[in-house]
């Protein structure tokens, strides 16, 4: 677990004043000035354990997949080659897509990131993490997940991948981000979405510019996947200052 800040702990602190007080008590869910702290915890914390892994890749997918699913093992063996070139592995933390990113970095010894959040439905963390972190906001998580990140896989997933990989995709185009690799990883999954953004977007509306789906690469191969990546930090590197997006 990342260990307590002076962040979060003067924020336990102020909910232990108001459970003793004898004035009515400040609800963080309904006085936003009070939860600036508790967002202000979760930035600290996870900022300090995320700066300490490392150049790191993102793995996001669906929660839903079983382990029997061809795409989980996909994964597995994904992060196994991305840790074996000592990069950290970042997910969020639950099961499915998430589960097989982290187990393949746990099984080679690597670092395996887990950015968990409590959802009522299907999320719930993974054993197969060893640097774990938990959230309250979706917002402070997505920031995490893209911080420090240097490259970017999008296995089969429903909405929560979408926002991901647009999210990412229009970071990237908009040269908030550098040009960090896009893998999307599964061409049955992803080409009829590349499709109907080429002949919509790009054709027939002008909504994005010749080029911009030259951002994203599609690929079924493991070994492709991670020969794109390790070229990029061969050819690139880390960034060596902070992004636009974050500074």
């Amino acid at each position: 677990m990342a260990r307590a800040t002076s962040a979060s702990i003067a924020v336990r602190a102020l909910v232990v004043l108001e459970e003793v007080n004898d004035t009515p008590k400040i609800s963080f869910t309904k006085e936003d000035p009070w939860r600036i702290f508790r967002i202000m915890a979760e930035f600290v914390d996870s900022f300090e354990a995320l700066s300490q892994v490392g150049p790191s890749v993102t793995i996001f997918g669906s929660a839903r997949l079983p382990s029997s699913d061809p795409y989980y093992q996909k994964a597995v063996e994904l992060a196994k080659a991305l840790a074996h070139h000592k990069l950290g592995v970042i997910t969020g933390g639950g099961p499915g897509i998430m589960e097989a990113a982290n187990k393949g970095a746990y099984q080679v010894k690597g670092k395996s990131v887990g950015l968990n959040i409590e959802l009522p439905h299907e999320q719930k963390g993974n054993r197969f993490v060893n640097i774990p972190i938990h959230f309250h906001y979706f917002f402070s998580r997505k920031v995490c997940f893209v911080k420090y990140s240097i490259a970017f896989v999008f296995m089969p997933g429903g909405f929560g991948t979408l926002d991901e990989f647009f999210e990412v995709l229009t970071l990237v185009q908009t040269q908030r981000i550098p040009r960090f690799p896009l893998i999307c990883f599964g061409r049955d999954h992803w080409n009829g979405l590349m499709q109907w953004m080429k002949s919509r977007l790009e054709e027939k509306t002008r909504f994005i510019s010749p080029g911009d789906l030259d951002l994203v690469t599609i690929t079924d191969d493991v070994q492709q996947a991670t020969d794109v990546i390790l070229e990029y930090i061969r050819q690139v590197g880390p960034p060596e200052i902070v992004p636009k997006a974050f500074a």
